[in-house]
């Protein structure tokens, strides 16, 4: 068994949805899940960690664990077998969840936008865990179609093994297909190197290569719409990030949870 599933708690409507979503993954995966509150004091400049709490704060206290409660509350609905531990941390959500994802197997966030004070919230945060997470980063999107089937982009980043093997382990684990989404030119045939070899390691998956021209971005936004999941490498071309629009479009129009999967030399 791996490190824990992590999904960030905030109360909001996004959180909770991407919380279900993170039990439900956790008892897939026969994990622990961890549910994360990071508390941001703009007044202070306390490094990310356990929150010095203020002695005259319940109110704040109380906010917090209510929070966090009802986001039990509601992952157990889901998994109730599935341990839970819950973490205050203090920190802007996205350091925090930066750092959780050192010992995660899965990070789990939002995908719907909220606000803070007129601040948007959860797009920065999956922003900075798509790009910088040291594990998987789910982003909690749309409603997926649940017969549908997991579409890997294959676009010949450097991530590419990484994330072709999680979405060979997706598909196996949720017993659907795989289409392997090629936008750029092909033959007709599946590439050499890992999707070749990961077809002989998951011989059980069927896989369903597929060509289409366009602007990527708007390519895999199409094909989410039938999709129960989306994969997607994160280091692209030589930053360790999706690049600006695709990734932008993606993470936030995209019909059904993207999953962006770093590469193994991170």
């Amino acid at each position: 068994m791996g490190g824990p599933v992590v999904v960030g708690v905030d109360g909001s409507p996004s959180s909770l949805a991407a919380v279900e979503t993170a039990a439900w993954e956790a008892e897939r995966r026969g994990t622990g899940l961890r549910l994360t509150h990071a508390l941001v004091w703009p007044s202070t400049h306390v490094p990310p960690g356990i929150p010095p709490w203020d002695p005259d704060g319940g109110g704040l206290r109380d906010r917090v664990n209510g929070s966090l409660t009802e986001a039990e509350r509601r992952a157990r609905s889901v998994a109730p077998q599935v341990t839970i531990t819950c973490d205050v941390l203090f920190g802007e959500p996205a350091a925090v969840l930066e750092i959780e994802t050192r010992t995660a197997s899965l990070t789990v966030v939002g995908g719907r936008r909220a606000t803070r004070d007129g601040v948007l919230l959860h797009d920065s945060v999956a922003d900075r865990l798509t790009a910088h997470g040291r594990c998987p980063t789910l982003v909690v999107r749309g409603r997926p179609e649940p017969a549908g089937p997991v579409v890997l982009a294959d676009d010949a980043s450097p991530a590419l093994t990484a994330a072709a093997e999680f979405a060979f382990a997706e598909a196996l684990g949720r017993g659907a297909d795989l289409v392997v989404l090629h936008t750029r030119a092909g033959n007709g045939r599946l590439p050499l190197g890992p999707l070749s070899s990961l077809r002989t390691k998951y011989p059980d998956v069927a896989v369903r290569p597929r060509w289409l021209r366009g602007r990527e971005g708007r390519v895999l936004v199409e094909a989410s719409a039938d999709a129960q999941l989306v994969v997607v490498g994160a280091r692209h071309r030589v930053r360790n990030t999706l690049p600006g629009s695709v990734g932008r479009m993606l993470l936030r129009h995209a019909h059904c949870p993207v999953a962006v999967v770093p590469s193994a030399k991170v």
